[in-house]
C-alpha cells in the first residue's frame, strides 16, 4: 500500500506529459497530405477491429452460418448503414433484429 499513491501520481504525470506532448507538437507540424488522408481512415479501422470479432466469434470459434444472431443482426445495421448513412437508424435496426432474432429463436 505504499507505493500506490506515488505510482498513482507518476502514471498520472506521465499520461498527462504524453497527452500535452501531442497537442504541443501537432500544434507546430504540418503533417504531409498522405499522412493526412491515411488518418481519416483510422477510427473506421479500429471500430471495424473491436466490432468483427463480436459478430464473427461465436462460442470462441469463427461462425459464419445462420445460427449466430450477432452475425445476422450486424448485416443487418451494415445494410442500413451504407443505405441510410444515419448512426441512429443503424443502432436501432441492428439491436432490433438482434432482440427479435433472440426472443423467437
Amino acid at each position: 500500500m505504499n507505493s500506490f499513491w506515488p505510482t498513482m501520481i507518476i502514471v498520472g504525470l506521465l499520461t498527462f506529459g504524453i497527452r500535452l506532448s501531442f497537442i504541443v507538437i501537432l500544434d507546430r507540424w504540418e503533417p504531409p497530405k498522405l499522412i493526412e488522408r491515411a488518418l481519416r481512415f483510422v477510427p473506421a479501422t479500429v471500430l471495424s477491429a473491436i466490432i468483427a470479432p463480436e459478430l464473427i466469434l461465436h462460442n470462441g470459434k469463427a461462425d459464419f452460418t445462420f445460427e449466430n444472431l450477432r452475425l445476422l443482426a450486424g448485416i443487418v445495421a451494415i445494410l442500413v448503414a451504407w443505405k441510410t448513412k444515419n448512426i441512429v437508424w443503424t443502432i436501432v435496426a441492428g439491436m432490433g433484429v438482434l432482440l427479435v432474432l433472440q426472443y423467437f429463436l
